[in-house]
């Protein structure tokens, strides 16, 4: 039952590092992706935004069952660390591993956040540019269709 329950641990473990890997990727994507903030695919980033929904929820589901496993096979583990040291000592590195991996995940998100704000600054100033060459156009219409209704004037040339 113990060692079952340690080979699902160390599975969990690898699942985890495959789909952070993913995660990895579906990040670099995003960054090709707005790196360009005057030509950003917004299909394209939404698909991604999707993909690594996906992935977080599986990676959360994960968590969860590992910490259920542990819990039940902590004390257990602790009694018989001698005779699973070997396992221990891979789950361990697997844990090194996942640890490196979420901290560069984060930095990767932090530089997408900014690449997303750059790209939305960008957006924000062609709205706004666009609003305004349509306010002038406006204003122009109008006084020109107010222009023909004035009545002709008659200057009196007599002083």
């Amino acid at each position: 039952m113990l060692s079952s329950s340690m080979d699902m641990l160390e599975e969990s473990l690898i699942k985890k590092i495959d789909i952070m890997s993913k995660i990895e990727e579906e990040n670099e994507r995003q960054k090709e992706i707005l790196s360009d903030p005057d030509n950003v695919d917004e299909t394209a980033f939404d698909n991604t935004v999707d993909k690594k929904g996906e992935l977080i929820d599986k990676l959360i589901s994960l968590d969860d069952g590992f910490q259920t496993l542990f819990d039940r096979v902590k004390e257990e583990v602790n009694a018989n660390k001698d005779e699973f040291a070997d396992q221990i000592r891979r789950m361990q590195d697997l844990i090194r591993d996942i640890t490196a991996r979420s901290a560069s995940i984060e930095a990767a998100e932090h530089r997408n956040k900014r690449l997303a704000e750059r790209y939305f600054d960008t957006a924000r100033q062609k709205m706004n540019s666009s609003k305004q060459s349509s306010a002038v156009a406006f204003n122009y219409y109008r006084t020109m269709n107010n222009f023909k209704e004035i009545p002709p004037q008659f200057l009196d040339k007599k002083n």
